[in-house]
């Protein structure tokens, strides 16, 4: 039989194919998927004295593939040094201290997550497994290894406090910090405390700067305000995570996690506005009465609102009579975010000109805001102070933690405030300039309401004048 021309052609390339696969095989054959592998020393001894704490784990790949690096104990026991890592076809040296991915020992309870932790001392059968990216069917190479005389004692944080878990970073003085303690029971490398927020965001708290070392076993403290005091917004209100991590020389790693929610979190801003008739502060002089006067004992009547801004006094010196009142009105601006805190006394309140505002129970309060009025000559700085709004423009929020019902001019609100200063004294300085300033107490006076709408003020002494007339 006559084989055709054409199938005599594909014969023939078939043949030669073969010959030529033959030929490479025997030429070049397979490389194994795992070329070489294995320990540089046969033990370690990993406690951090600097000797023999390390040994480096070498190993080829002839092609891609995902290895696996695990080590079985005579009890059969096994750990993960690395599981499932795809690699490309090279050479790899990793340096491998006995610390592998965390467990726990058979009824053992440790605080926390044990992320790396160190293996027991004793004998080990290594075992590295490749499986080719290609497919096909995996390789393995193995061999035998020792930990000894490791300092295996965990960096356990005992306590892991955060108080409180709600906070209001707005410099209002109520629940705008957050102190995190944690109890060290071994000294460790790396103490890392920060907060994750929802889409994952890390952010860092700093330790406070205490007697006790960075680092060092026992109790450390961290403070947290949301970065407000440096000037910088907090975190958008939500639920954030907050994280610590507890590393020890060894590389052992611990980590411990809390919730924390932060509420009504802003930089607080406010003003004084310029009233209507074109003065910031409007002054004015009126007759005082008895019924007005005020002690911490004894609350007197609060003067009536000055309903006209335009009928207040704004030349350049006011006249006082000895013994009568120098008035005021201006407007408290909150152009901001977050409600501004404030405390008494309340607007319409006369002081005696040698009173301060402790002695009318209006004591100094952190994060309150306060109006207050100041002269030359005054020995404190602004020693008469009322709250930012009267009871009709404030919201009153009570604190479960405290206590304490709080007030607070809202968000992008406005309020009136007025009282009067009994000008009984003379003082060497007549006249003398007198202005408004917008307190945050304990945080700050900032310079754009300090010195607010001076005004020369004089304090004339009837008495006198009727006598010069005689």
């Amino acid at each position: 039989m006559r084989i055709s021309a054409p199938g005599t052609l594909i014969a023939a390339g078939i043949g030669t194919l073969l010959v030529f696969l033959a030929g490479a095989l025997l030429l070049s054959p397979p490389v194994p998927l795992i070329v070489a592998a294995g320990f540089d020393r046969a033990s370690i001894s990993p406690n951090a004295d600097g000797s023999h704490d390390v040994a480096v784990f070498s190993y080829t790949l002839a092609r891609p593939a995902k290895i696996s690096l695990s080590l079985t104990a005579a009890s059969g026991d096994s750990y993960w040094f690395r599981q499932d890592q795809a690699r490309d076809g090279d050479d790899y040296s990793v340096q491998f201290s006995g610390v592998v991915d965390g467990f726990l020992l058979d009824n053992e309870t440790v605080p926390g997550t044990v992320e790396r932790r160190l293996m027991p001392n004793g004998s080990y059968r290594w075992r590295l497994e490749a499986l080719p990216a290609a497919g096909g069917d995996a390789m393995t190479a193995e061999g035998t290894f020792t930990v000894e005389s490791g300092d295996a004692r965990l960096p356990i944080m005992s306590e892991f406090a955060i108080a409180p878990r709600v906070f209001s970073p707005n410099q209002d003085g109520v629940a705008d910090r957050v102190s995190i303690n944690i109890y060290l029971e071994k000294a460790v490398e790396r103490l890392d405390v920060f907060l994750v927020g929802p889409a994952g965001e890390r952010i860092p708290i700093s330790a406070r700067v205490e007697e006790r070392r960075y680092g060092e076993a026992g109790r450390h403290r961290f403070d947290y305000e949301g970065g407000i005091d440096l000037g910088a917004d907090p975190p958008p209100d939500g639920a954030y995570t907050v994280v610590a991590l507890a590393q020890d020389k060894v590389g052992q790693r611990i980590r411990q996690e809390r919730q924390l929610i932060i509420e009504t979190g802003g930089k607080p801003y406010a003003e004084i506005k310029p009233q209507a008739v074109g003065v910031a502060v409007a002054f004015a002089a009126q007759d005082y009465h008895e019924r007005y006067f005020t002690t911490i004992d004894s609350r007197g009547e609060l003067l009536p609102q000055p309903d006209d801004a335009a009928a207040l006094a704004y030349s350049q010196q006011i006249t006082v009579p000895r013994g009568q009142l120098l008035i005021f009105r201006l407007t408290v601006d909150n152009y901001g975010e977050v409600p501004i805190r404030t405390s008494g006394p309340p607007p319409g309140t006369v002081y005696q000109q040698e009173q301060l505002a402790g002695a009318l129970g209006a004591f100094a309060e952190s994060g309150a805001w306060r109006v207050g009025i100041q002269c030359e000559t005054s020995k404190t700085s602004f020693p008469y102070r009322w709250a930012v709004g009267a009871d009709a423009d404030l919201a009153a929020e009570y604190d479960e933690a405290s206590g304490n019902t709080y007030y607070y001019l809202p968000a992008r609100a406005r309020a009136v405030v007025w009282g009067g200063i009994r000008l009984t004294e003379a003082e060497a300085r007549n006249p003398q300039n007198c202005w408004a300033g917008l307190i945050h107490e304990d945080v700050a006076i900032s310079l754009r309401n300090n010195h607010v709408g001076m005004r020369s003020i004089m304090i004339a002494d009837p008495s006198a004048e009727a006598a010069n007339k005689a």
